[in-house]
């Protein structure tokens, strides 16, 4: 496995609170695919993040992190599933920082569920699971920041998250005109997959996430694919309606 040369851990500047979100999965034209739910709990400096998303057509996107924020973000662990007929390639992966292994579930053959487990050297900048929890963190005047992530390719390899800052949009409430800070999120493979990913057309495509800046800054939007080769998707924040279809524009 390629390993990368980890950067410093972000400064938690901005600590995670608990919280209760409530999201939208969407199309670029605006269909809603699934509805989510974000739910944090922070005791002492340890905090549990639950986001799942329970799409129309039965499938689910469930992640679970644990990570620390004291003086800087640190992962525990990090348990993510996705499944259903929207996921070409189910997965099911749990992270243990502490031990140092991934461990994958994942379908056989002969459709019995295969488990293998895999020891990599965890950075101390690892952040699957709460990357917008630290872009919150990190400066539109910072420039580049690098941090790393263990995807599963099938087995799991480090790589490489380069996040830059982009210029500002303007995003409405209530009609009245705001500026967001923008991230743009370039995934580095590196080594040799990384040299030959663009020449076959399996370079990953960008994530952008846009967050209201300021004293406590705030999640608006992620702008990116779920899974390898999957359409771009839209992640954002929702609210409580009286109306079914108010906020429903899966017949546009």
């Amino acid at each position: 496995m390629q390993l990368i040369a980890a950067a410093e851990p972000v400064p938690a500047h901005h600590p995670a609170g608990t919280l209760h979100g409530f999201l939208a999965l969407t199309t670029e034209q605006g269909q809603v695919l699934a509805v989510g739910d974000l739910i944090q709990i922070v005791r002492g400096n340890r905090v549990t993040a639950h986001l799942s998303f329970h799409f129309k057509d039965g499938s689910l996107d469930d992640e679970t992190t644990v990570y620390t924020q004291r003086g800087v973000f640190r992962l525990v662990s990090d348990h993510h599933i996705q499944r259903g007929p929207y996921f070409p390639h189910p997965i099911d992966t749990m992270i243990d920082v502490a031990k140092g292994t991934v461990v994958t579930h994942s379908l056989g053959k002969d459709g019995k569920d295969e488990v293998s487990t895999d020891r990599v050297k965890m950075p101390a900048d690892l952040y699957n699971g709460l990357v917008p929890a630290v872009i919150e963190n990190v400066s539109p005047d910072a420039g580049e920041t690098k941090v790393s992530m263990i995807v599963a390719t099938p087995k799991p390899r480090l790589v490489t998250l380069d996040i830059m800052p982009q210029a500002p949009q303007t995003f409405y409430l209530a009609g009245v005109a705001r500026k967001s800070s923008v991230y743009e999120i370039k995934l580095e493979l590196g080594g040799i997959a990384g040299v030959i990913a663009p020449i076959i057309g399996k370079q990953p495509p960008n994530i952008f996430i846009e967050i209201l800046g300021g004293e406590l800054p705030a999640f608006l939007r992620e702008t990116g694919p779920l899974f390898e080769d999957g359409a771009p998707l839209n992640i954002t924040q929702i609210g409580p309606t009286w109306s079914e279809t108010a906020h429903d524009h899966s017949n546009k």
